[in-house]
C-alpha cells in the first residue's frame, strides 16, 4: 500500500506542478540513498534540445522528515531534484537524500553524516531540523547548511546557515478564493445556510496560524460572513489523526475542509463524506488531491519549490553569497495552486487569474490589516518574532501591511483572527 501510494503521488505531483501557471516541468524522483526508507529510481535524463551544463564538482544534501509518501517531502525531493537537473548536476551521483529524519538529534547525526560524505551543500526541510542543522554548521564553517521555514539564521552569527520558506500564504489565500466561490454558490442555491468552514492543521505554530488565515481571508473575500474552526493533529504526518480532524470538524457541520497537513487523510475522509450523501468539499495543501478526492477536491495551495532550490543552488554554484532569509511568491512563480477540481463554482478560473495577476503585481496584499480585525478592533500593531524565542519584538505592520516572510523568511504571523476558532 505505501507504495502504491508513492506511484500515486509521483503521477499527482507530475501533474499538479504544471497546473495553474507553474513554472515547473514533469519532476522525477531522486535516486535514493542507500539508509532511505523506501528506494526510489533514478530519474531520467530531461528531454531538452541541449543539456544544460555539468557541475561536477558539488554534492548536495537534502534532509527530510518524512518520506515520499508524505506531500510536502515530496514536493520538496521532486523540486530539489529537477533544480539540479536544470543546473547540470547528475542526481544519480551528487545528491544524497535522507528520509524519514525525526526533529531531534537524529538530524544533526544526518547532518553530519553528510558533510562528512562530502556534500557541501545541505538542506533540511521541516521546522524542527533547525537547531540541529545549527549545530552542525558551528562545527562544518567550510558547508552550508540551509533549513526550510527556520527563523534562526538571521541571529545564529554564522555565515554558513541560511533559512529559506516561500511565500505560501498566497497561494492559501487563492485556495481560500476558490472554496469562498464555492461557499457563496451552495449558499446561492439553498443547499446550506451556514457559511462554516474547517481547518485541519498540524501544530499552533505560525507557519500553520498564517496559513489559515490567508485561507480564511481568501473566503471571507468572497463571503463575508464565512467563520472557522480549527482543529490540530500535533503531527505534521498522521493520514488516520488527519482524516479523524477532518470528520469531527464536518459533524459540527462544515461544508468545506482546508488543511496544513502533509497526507490525503483529510480529503479521503472529506471524499468518503461526499461520496455518502453529505455536501462537503476539500482544499488540501502540497499535492493535487484528485486522485483521492476526485469529485470532493476543489483545489490544493502549492510551493514550487523548483524556484527557491534552483536560486540557492545557482548562487552556491556562484559562489555568490546566499540570501540569509529567502522566500518568494507569486511574482517569481514560487507558488501556484493545483489543477480545479470537476465542482467548483462557475467563473472560478477566471477569478483565481484575477487574484494571481493582483498578487503578482502587488496591488494585492494579503495581510492588509484593514481587511480584518482581532477582538473586534482593527490591528494598527502587530508584532513578529526575529530572534527565535517565540515572543514577538519587531513591528510586523509597514504602510498597513504585515510584512509576511519579508523580515524573516519563515510565516510569522500569529495573531488569530476575528472569525476563527481553535478549538484545541
Amino acid at each position: 500500500m505505501k507504495k502504491l501510494l508513492a506511484l500515486i503521488l509521483a503521477l499527482v505531483m507530475s501533474l499538479s506542478l504544471v497546473a495553474c501557471g507553474g513554472s515547473n516541468n514533469n519532476a522525477a524522483e531522486p535516486a535514493a540513498d542507500n539508509n532511505a526508507a523506501d528506494e526510489t529510481e533514478t530519474p531520467a535524463a530531461n528531454d531538452e534540445t541541449e543539456a544544460p551544463a555539468a557541475n561536477s564538482d558539488v554534492k548536495i544534501g537534502l534532509i527530510c522528515v518524512e518520506d515520499e509518501n508524505s506531500g510536502y517531502d515530496y514536493a520538496h525531493i521532486a523540486g530539489l531534484t529537477e533544480a539540479c537537473e536544470n543546473l547540470g548536476i547528475d542526481v544519480a551521483t551528487q545528491v544524497v537524500f535522507k528520509y524519514d529524519i525525526p526533529e531531534d538529534e537524529s538530524c544533526y547525526d544526518t547532518a553530519v553524516d553528510l558533510a562528512e560524505q562530502g556534500c557541501t551543500l545541505i538542506f533540511s526541510d521541516s521546522y524542527g531540523h533547525q537547531s540541529y542543522m545549527l549545530q552542525a554548521a558551528t562545527e562544518f564553517p567550510d558547508v552550508t547548511f540551509v533549513s526550510a521555514t527556520g527563523d534562526m539564521a538571521a541571529n545564529s552569527g554564522l555565515s554558513n546557515y541560511k533559512n529559506f520558506f516561500t511565500y505560501v500564504f498566497q497561494s492559501r489565500y487563492v485556495s481560500g478564493v476558490v472554496a469562498g466561490l464555492k461557499l457563496k454558490e451552495l449558499l446561492d442555491n439553498g443547499e446550506i445556510t451556514d457559511p462554516y468552514v474547517g481547518y485541519v492543521g498540524a501544530y499552533p505554530y505560525a507557519e500553520v496560524v498564517s496559513g489559515f488565515t490567508g485561507f480564511f481571508l481568501g473566503i471571507r473575500s468572497i463571503v463575508p460572513d464565512a467563520h472557522m474552526d480549527v482543529q490540530f493533529t500535533n503531527s505534521w504526518y498522521d493520514p488516520v489523526a488527519e482524516g479523524e480532524a477532518a470528520n469531527a470538524l464536518m459533524a459540527r457541520g462544515a461544508v468545506i475542509i482546508g488543511q496544513h497537513a502533509d497526507s490525503t487523510g483529510a480529503p479521503s475522509a472529506v471524499q468518503a463524506a461526499k461520496d455518502a450523501g453529505a455536501t462537503v468539499y476539500s482544499v488540501g495543501y502540497n499535492i493535487d488531491m484528485l486522485a483521492v478526492a476526485p469529485t470532493a477536491a476543489l483545489t490544493s495551495a502549492q510551493n514550487n519549490w523548483v524556484v527557491i532550490y534552483q536560486h540557492i543552488v545557482e548562487k552556491f554554484l556562484a559562489g555568490e553569497e546566499i540570501p540569509v532569509d529567502y522566500a518568494a511568491g507569486y511574482a517569481d512563480g514560487a507558488v501556484m495552486i493545483s489543477e480545479l477540481g470537476p465542482e467548483v463554482a462557475e467563473g472560478t478560473a477566471e477569478k483565481v487569474a484575477e487574484v494571481e495577476a493582483a498578487l503578482t503585481d502587488g496591488s494585492l496584499q494579503v495581510f492588509d490589516v484593514s481587511t480584518f480585525t482581532i477582538d473586534g478592533e482593527t490591528p494598527t500593531s502587530i508584532l513578529i518574532d526575529l530572534d527565535g524565542d517565540f515572543v514577538g519584538e519587531t513591528e510586523g505592520v509597514v504602510d498597513g501591511v504585515f510584512q509576511e516572510s519579508v523580515l524573516r523568511s519563515a510565516p510569522g504571523f500569529t495573531p488569530i483572527i476575528d472569525g476563527i476558532t481553535t478549538l484545541n
